[in-house]
């Protein structure tokens, strides 16, 4: 369900630094909220020799917290004509440096054996392509950040723009 960004610029806010270049939420694929499904149906085994009925309450409430938390904790990718903000993080753009997508075994190495460890990450299992963003501010020890998207061409081209 990733919000899709359009050509028409979205009205500048105070809360947003100017008018918004780019806008992406890291929604949770299909098969995550199969699994949350899947998990909260096993509150039917738990409860079903109690009664059948409290299986299925507890069922249904176990999905619908798992599907709180889920919704509660996706992180959004917004660039402004000045900011960038991924999930907690905002920068000014005039400290965003090169800015480069990865896929597949390239993101999987820049997830692992090339992971800076003063990096600021906002990764999801769930997607596989990263846009690894240099930060250029000196009193600032984080060399980058390391974001997924599901549009890494289009975030990376919002932030040399």
């Amino acid at each position: 369900m990733p919000e899709s960004s359009s050509s028409a610029p979205v009205p500048s806010t105070p809360s947003t630094g100017g008018t918004v270049v780019y806008r992406e939420k890291l929604w949770p694929n299909v098969w995550i909220w199969i699994i949350s499904a899947g998990v909260a149906g096993a509150g039917i085994l738990v409860f079903a020799p109690i009664s059948a009925a409290a299986g299925y309450t507890a069922a249904v409430v176990l999905f619908a917290i798992i599907a709180i938390l889920l919704i509660l904790s996706t992180p959004s990718i917004l660039v402004t004509e000045s900011t960038l903000t991924v999930g907690r993080a905002t920068i000014e753009r005039r400290f965003v440096g090169v800015v480069q997508s990865f896929r597949g075994e390239e993101a999987t190495a820049e997830r692992g054996v090339r992971l800076n460890g003063l990096a600021y990450l906002c990764i999801r299992g769930w997607i596989d392509p990263v846009v690894k963003i240099d930060i250029t501010d000196p009193s600032d020890p984080t060399p980058y950040w390391l974001a997924s998207s599901r549009r890494p061409d289009e975030l990376a081209a919002a932030l040399s723009s």
